[in-house]
């Protein structure tokens, strides 16, 4: 995938000569093997969804995603160790606001401090970057979806997607996105693109699914049993 680049992807802190860390940028490539993650926000609040990677028969497939906070989850998209250095560093980020402020964390101030932490990993030797694209999705007085990158940057979006086929279903949510749907519309509308574009057989037991509303400001994780009436609809409007 990337040229021999004479040394300068040795280490962290050399800039190639047009001024690029290439180690960020194998780090951004590590995201992009996962199987696919998608956050998106709806007038009625924030849905996060995630396909799991069954690395065995024998053996339950890795959690990717979390609850950060009371109104707060997050998505660890890229090496499963290193999402949860930054899962864990999320809830104490999120716990010291409480403490030293005395009310919860913003979803654009988590995702800010977890985008200066992940980018001081690019600035010392013996360091590397982490392999991890962090989706957050909360409500605050509104929904709110903000992604960290491997290098330090933070975005907001209205909808994002993130590894194996993400290309295909972000330029989809250009195209397709609606600001007024709700998260139940939400999550049929990610399964109709997601499920065509996997060469496996996936049910409603291959996603994880989580609900953020704006009523009750509550993370939700929905069981496979909930999925289940999403997945059959998405899948019979293929």
């Amino acid at each position: 995938m990337f040229p021999q680049m004479t040394g300068y992807d040795r280490a962290i802190t050399v800039f190639s000569p047009d001024g690029r860390l290439l180690q960020v940028e194998y780090a951004l490539a590590a995201t992009r093997r996962t199987p696919i993650a998608v956050g998106i926000k709806c007038k009625s609040g924030v849905v996060l969804m995630a396909l799991k990677k069954h690395v065995s028969p024998l053996a339950a497939p890795p959690e990717k995603i979390y609850q950060i906070d009371r109104h707060v989850g997050a998505i660890a998209a890229g090496l499963v160790g290193d999402g949860l250095v930054l899962v864990e560093r999320s809830r104490i980020e999120a716990q010291y606001n409480k403490i030293i402020y005395g009310e919860p964390i913003t979803v654009k101030s988590l995702a800010r401090k977890i985008a200066v932490f992940k980018q001081q990993y690019t600035q010392y030797a013996g360091l590397r970057p982490f392999g991890v694209m962090m989706i957050f999705g909360g409500v605050d007085d509104q929904p709110e979806l903000y992604v960290t990158h491997p290098g330090g940057a933070f975005f907001s979006y209205k909808a994002f997607a993130v590894g194996k086929n993400s290309d295909k279903v972000n330029e989809s949510f250009k195209q397709m996105y609606n600001p007024d749907m709700t998260l139940e519309e939400c999550l049929t509308f990610i399964l109709k693109l997601v499920i065509p574009l996997e060469e496996g057989e996936v049910t409603s037991d291959s996603f994880e699914v989580a609900f953020i509303g704006v009523d009750d400001r509550q993370f939700r994780k929905l069981s496979p049993e909930e999925i289940a009436p999403y997945f059959e609809k998405a899948k019979g409007g293929e």
